[in-house]
């Protein structure tokens, strides 16, 4: 059903529902002790018990632990090998454990992580890379999704699907198993370095030390030549011990996810590596991407969350198989709710951003990575979305105006799914505006761990229909679908 009487024959909700799957699990690793923020490490004397274990209860122990994770993992021993080599470092002599031991000892320091086990929602989609073997009228998607787990930790996964010609969606199964992929720290920038460090009020002549020792992009290993090459006596000062943290910290919050080949895309999920996103990848906008010369790149802005502070970041592939995670830096690369455009307006790179919590603006960058410049868009405000008014997902070219979907927060804090329409040459202009929203939570959705909420972070027009994933009650995931025709004529006839 609409928000609007004239629009209950123009918006429709599809039979599609996908909800969280408790059984999604990746093998994580679990240092005794550290489980909650500010614990002490138990990995020496934990580990030290593991070794004393009898062989003959070690290999009982072994053979009924992989009886029971190892066919819910695609490949659990390696997990074992990796966090065993990651938590046995502390104790010396690891080399003459014998295989099994050790196998055991990473079992040790394994945890499963259900990524879905507290909910499962704030979706957006974009035309899948591969559009070949399909029906008349169909085209092949793929979703991303903000999955919560343990902890209230955030991941970015995703799914695959077509949508037929009248726009009713059909999802494929995501698969058995899913991984986290390989993570490589960088390449990097120096511009962004300074950029970071300014904010961080360390952009100094003790920065400078380490980065004018390098060239405009580098990698790891001449970021740590730069900064090993640094005198002895100067880590004794503050202000340089200062800027080397905050260096490192640059330098872990920006890197790359490569996944294995022969993985359904379903089965990929970008875990939290950096420190700015510890607590979590939240609701990613993803984006197709054409760059002037025509090329076609995925580009999507998500909320990094480190328990204090959040901020923008840019995730960039070309195949959903490799990912390059980057930070960005500008007073209006700051908050929730940053998406861009599909394409350069006017010479400039351009996005929808909520730099002061509770507005619309479009802001402007030449490079991608510095958003330095923006306008906030007039919007008086509706009575379902007094309280904020964002974004929900990326805009969307049309001949008439870019159509950007928005939400709306109005009383008992009721999200909302409207609508506007930007001028399509200069997009700091709104032409158009639905006075009501197009999609409020029904009864059937109104319920769940954040009650009263419908949300998305991307849609896709497909021919004559705008098709709509959206989250409902923070738990869950619908499909709507909206008659372009009826909503273009709304939003041009309509008073922005």
């Amino acid at each position: 059903m609409s928000g609007d009487e004239e629009g209950l024959q123009a918006v429709y909700r599809g039979t599609a529902r996908l909800r969280p799957d408790p059984r999604r699990v990746i093998a994580a690793l679990l240092v005794p002790g550290e489980e909650t923020p500010g614990g002490d490490s138990r990995a020496v004397s934990v580990g030290q018990r593991i070794l004393a274990i009898g062989d003959a209860d070690a290999a009982a122990t072994l053979v009924e632990v992989r009886r029971r994770f190892a066919h819910r993992h695609r490949d659990l021993e390696a997990a074992w090998s990796r966090h065993f080599h990651l938590a046995a470092q502390r104790l010396g002599g690891i080399d003459e454990i014998p295989v099994d031991k050790a196998l055991l000892f990473g079992a040790y320091f394994t945890h499963e992580i259900s990524l879905e086990g507290a909910a499962l929602f704030n979706p957006s989609i974009v035309l899948h890379p591969d559009q070949n073997g399909l029906a008349t009228g169909e085209a092949r998607f793929v979703m991303s999704l903000r999955a919560v787990g343990e902890g209230h930790i955030s991941s970015i996964e995703f799914r695959t699907g077509t949508v037929d010609a009248v726009g009713e969606v059909r999802l494929d199964d995501p698969g058995t198993f899913v991984g986290c992929g390989r993570y490589s720290p960088g390449p990097y920038t120096r511009q962004l370095f300074h950029a970071k460090l300014a904010e961080r009020g360390c952009d100094n002549q003790a920065a400078a030390l380490v980065l004018d020792r390098l060239g405009p992009n580098f990698g790891t290993r001449e970021l740590d030549d730069a900064i090993a090459t640094l005198h002895p006596d100067l880590h004794s000062r503050a202000a340089v011990r200062e800027a080397v943290t905050g260096i490192r910290w640059v330098a872990a919050n920006n890197y790359s996810v490569e996944f294995p080949a022969g993985t359904q895309i379903g089965e990929r999920v970008l875990w939290p590596y950096g420190p700015a996103e510890v607590q979590g990848m939240e609701d990613a906008r993803f984006v197709r991407f054409i760059d002037d010369g025509g090329e076609v790149t995925y580009l999507a802005t998500y909320t990094a969350f480190d328990h204090a502070l959040v901020a923008p970041q840019l995730l960039a592939t070309r195949d959903f198989a490799t990912f390059a995670v980057s930070q960005l830096s500008g007073p209006f690369a700051t908050n929730k709710g940053m998406a861009l455009f599909p394409r350069k307006v006017g010479g400039q790179y351009m996005a929808l951003s909520r730099w002061d919590r509770e507005s619309l603006a479009v802001a402007t960058s030449g490079d991608l990575t510095e958003w330095a410049e923006a306008t906030t868009l007039r919007l008086p405000p509706h009575p379902w979305e007094l309280v904020q008014v964002g974004n929900c997902g990326s805009p969307l070219e049309t001949p008439e105006g870019w159509l950007v979907l928005t939400h709306g927060v109005g009383p008992m804090r009721s999200y909302s799914i409207g609508a506007i329409l930007l001028d399509l040459d200069d997009p700091r202009h709104v032409t158009g505006r639905l006075s009501a929203p197009l999609l409020v939570a029904n009864e059937e959705e109104r319920e769940g761990y954040v009650p009263n909420v419908v949300y998305s972070c991307g849609a896709l027009v497909h021919g004559q229909t705008l098709v709509v994933p959206y989250g409902f009650s923070d738990s869950a995931v619908g499909f709507a679908r909206v008659d372009m025709a009826w909503l273009l004529s709304r939003l041009s006839d309509s008073q922005s």
